[in-house]
């Protein structure tokens, strides 16, 4: 597993990263704190089951989960990122069908993408660690991923 022997080798490389991730999603220290709790949790029982690999993926994945399982718990919603937590333009707020048509209509690994930026809120360095790919190369398909719904959505505008 190389230079993670343990889950305390874990915690100490990745706990920041994760933190904070959960921070910006649910903008309550004390809530971020808490899943980051939840996350490392879980993280230790299936540490034993853990394949290697990148640890960044794993762990924000776990975090994602326990913060889509506490916000279902307290019927919650997240806010909605911002421009500075993306770290892009916001897509205009269009009616959901609308942009899951156009969705629909992308490569899927170009939806997937998008999705993760702007809606589960992950950071360029983020998508980098759970994909393993260099953050210049995220970067770049991301503004491809962006280039192509605006493509798709200019097609569609003229079928509305």
């Amino acid at each position: 597993m190389g230079a993670i022997a343990s889950i305390e080798d874990l915690y100490r490389a990745h706990a920041r990263l994760v933190f904070g991730y959960l921070l910006r999603r649910t903008r309550d220290e004390h809530l971020a704190a808490d899943l980051l709790q939840e996350t490392f949790v879980t993280a230790t029982r299936a540490f034993l089951g853990w394949s290697g690999g990148s640890a960044e993926g794993w762990l924000l994945a776990i975090a994602r989960s326990r913060l889509v399982d506490h916000m279902r718990r307290r019927h919650a919603e997240l806010p909605l990122p911002t421009e500075d937590d993306v770290g892009a333009p916001l897509l205009p707020a269009h009616d959901a069908v609308e942009i899951e048509d156009v969705m629909s209509r992308l490569k899927p690994e170009q939806a997937r993408l998008l999705r993760m930026a702007y809606v589960d809120g992950f950071r360029t360095t983020e998508l980098a660690a759970a994909s393993g790919q260099k953050e210049s190369t995220v970067r770049m398909a991301l503004l491809r991923a962006r280039e192509a719904f605006r493509a798709a959505w200019d097609e569609g505008e003229t079928d509305r």
